[in-house]
């Protein structure tokens, strides 16, 4: 998420749109044997200014990338046990500053360490799901990711849902707690069952190239699977009501908690200052100020149905300081 406010202002810049999302590791353990659970991956799509309760999932975020550190010391002990040490500073390098180290980068030291000729062979031999140097991190349940991202604003989507043992169990516990789609579009076209069942649990049909850098000829390169327009419509159709909501919410806590408080500190609304700040204060036009600056923030839809009166009126308590030129706003 933390990329999510550099991205949308070169979205802007070039006229694409942007659509915030992040996903996240949870595990799915079924109900008749709970003591054996598989990884499953749930997309999260928000609207323009991002999620609402951004600082619990941002919290929950965090302990799936702390657990992450953990992971790979569990994996590198895993694979000094078969005989190929690898130092963590190694892996640390390779993920970079700040950067939660996972599988690809333990498998990229594995080839720099000539253990192994490829990433691909890394993962094929040694770090797959269940593999002799796999391990899990702190993820959470696979319903309790679906359930954050529905109370955080967001669509909740089941990712490759080909790669599971049992997608059915998957998808119907997922659909009871408020999973609203799966992919179903991949680069060799449709999976094959998986459109009958997105049907079958009335859910939308997404795809991805779920593109991670690993190389080789089976990674789909960006870009390149291909969604058809219809899909993107139904997605939206469901999604913009949801983004819509969320972004009213969000704005009308903005506005409640920037009185009094220093904004520089309100790195969750990151994705709402761009370059410029908002400080409590007073007078001027109150229409004409708020419309231009939640037009920078939103696009057309998006004013039309989130700019209600109570939103307006609170944000036209503040003083709008647009590099470093301030415009004062009292409501009438």
């Amino acid at each position: 998420m933390a990329g999510i406010p550099a991205a949308l202002e070169v979205a802007n810049k070039y006229g694409i749109r942007l659509i915030p999302g992040v996903e996240i590791s949870a595990m799915f353990t079924p109900m008749v044997d709970s003591g054996k659970g598989e990884p499953v991956h749930i997309l999260a799509y928000y609207g323009s200014c991002g999620p609402t309760n951004f600082a619990e999932l941002e919290e929950r975020l965090a302990r799936i990338r702390d657990g992450r550190y953990l992971r790979v010391q569990t994996m590198l002990q895993k694979l000094k046990a078969l005989k190929m040490p690898l130092k963590s500073e190694h892996v640390a390098r390779i993920a970079g500053d700040g950067v939660a180290p996972g599988r690809l980068h333990v498998a990229r030291a594995m080839v720099e360490a000539r253990y192994v000729d490829t990433v691909k062979q890394a993962f094929s031999k040694y770090l797959y799901d269940g593999g002799p140097a796999y391990a899990t991190g702190a993820e959470i349940l696979a319903e309790e990711a679906v359930q954050l991202i529905c109370r955080t604003g967001g669509v909740a989507i089941l990712a490759h849902p080909w790669g599971l043992k049992n997608p059915v169990s998957v998808v119907r516990k997922l659909k009871a707690v408020g999973l609203h789609g799966i992919e179903v579009y991949r680069s060799d076209g449709k999976a094959v069952g998986f459109h009958e069942l997105a049907d079958a649990y009335q859910l939308l049909k997404l795809g991805g190239s779920d593109f991670h850098g690993r190389g080789g000829p089976d990674e789909t390169d960006l870009g390149k699977v291909n969604i058809p327009d219809s899909a993107m419509h139904e997605f939206l159709k469901v999604s913009q009501p949801i983004w819509h909501e969320a972004i009213r919410n969000i704005l009308l806590s903005f506005a409640e908690e920037i009185k009094g408080i220093d904004f520089d500190s309100f790195d969750k609304y990151k994705c709402l200052k761009g370059d410029m700040h908002l400080r409590n204060n007073a007078v001027g036009d109150k229409e004409e100020i708020v419309a231009l600056h939640l037009s920078s923030w939103l696009t057309k839809e998006e004013r039309v149905t989130v700019e209600e009166e109570a939103v307006k009126l609170k944000l036209s308590y503040t003083v709008i300081c647009d590099k470093g030129k301030e415009t004062f706003v009292v409501s009438r």
